[in-house]
């Protein structure tokens, strides 16, 4: 009966004690689900947020339907960074239309990504009300297509302090096309090609379509906020070397924007498989985030 007796006891205080201990293990950080309004519809997110948050980003997605990122998201917040990431319009448990296919003219005219830059430039006006501490600096931070959308959202909201883009480009849209057909998904296109005559495919072949082109170095060209590009050298869907030579032109007359490249990586530049280019991410926000603060002291 004493056996017994101890045994359940036993049992029972350790039924108490492990719900503590998986909580306290795993309370990095807090999630919470929130909605809010961009250009007419309700866009559905989350909001994670560290003990010590440090900084505050806001998560721009590429050109597919996407939800969410909440597995990025969490790197993030294990790190300090407060994050609000949300389902794409049109996609999960947001409203609104997603235009596609991911590649094409509708998915990347000027309409669309306006559009898209407002729904960022939303979700930071509402990650600001929910963040308890009023003076942390919030940046946007994106993949490939948000190259396009976080100049434009920062060039009109001015509460949006940094950026972060995972292979992103800093050329037209129409150029992008260009390449992107030129390689046709091929990943040993860079052992059959040359730099030259990649950039004079892209300056002289004929667009499939015919719309506005979206120019991010006009955005670029007015904001004077930090900014990091990651990039891969075997990209097949951005000619990130030219993508370099823009940035280093705007290096040359004071902006702070750096870039990163990788040489065995291609379009992926975020993935947890090689999390170099996510660490450096991180210690670059540390810095410009602390460089911030004591500008404001």
């Amino acid at each position: 009966m004493n056996i017994n007796f101890s045994s359940n006891l036993f049992l029972w205080l350790l039924l108490m004690i492990l719900p503590e201990m998986a909580f306290s293990q795993s309370a990095d950080f807090a999630i919470q689900d929130v909605k809010f309004e961009s250009q007419g519809i309700t866009l559905a997110g989350s909001i994670l947020t560290p003990k010590k948050a440090f900084a505050a980003v806001v998560i721009v997605h590429g050109s597919d339907p996407v939800k969410r990122e909440m597995e990025f998201a969490k790197r993030l917040a294990k790190e300090g960074i407060a994050v609000l990431t949300y389902d794409k319009r049109g996609v999960g448990e947001s409203g609104g239309v997603y235009v596609g296919p991911s590649v094409g003219t509708n998915n990347i005219d000027t309409t669309n990504l306006n559009l898209l830059s407002q729904d960022a430039s939303s979700a930071v006006n509402t990650f600001r009300t929910h963040l308890k501490n009023k003076r942390i600096p919030i940046g946007l931070l994106g993949f490939s297509q948000a190259g396009w959308i976080i100049p434009i959202a920062a060039n009109k909201n001015p509460q949006i302090e940094f950026m972060v883009l995972f292979s992103c480009p800093t050329i037209t849209t129409l150029e992008q096309l260009r390449f992107q057909f030129y390689t046709n998904g091929n990943n040993n296109f860079w052992e059959n090609h040359t730099e030259a005559e990649t950039r004079e495919h892209i300056k002289n072949d004929a667009d499939r379509y015919q719309f506005t082109a979206t120019d991010p170095k006009k955005s670029l060209n007015t904001i004077s906020i930090p900014g990091l590009w990651l990039f891969g050298e075997k990209d097949i869907q951005i000619p990130v070397k030219l993508c370099i030579e823009q940035l280093n032109t705007f290096k040359a007359q004071g902006k702070p924007f750096e870039y990163t490249l990788f040489s065995k990586l291609g379009h992926n530049t975020s993935s947890e498989n090689d999390t170099e280019p996510f660490d450096i991410s991180i210690q670059w926000i540390k810095q410009k985030t602390f460089n911030s603060k004591k500008s404001k002291v």
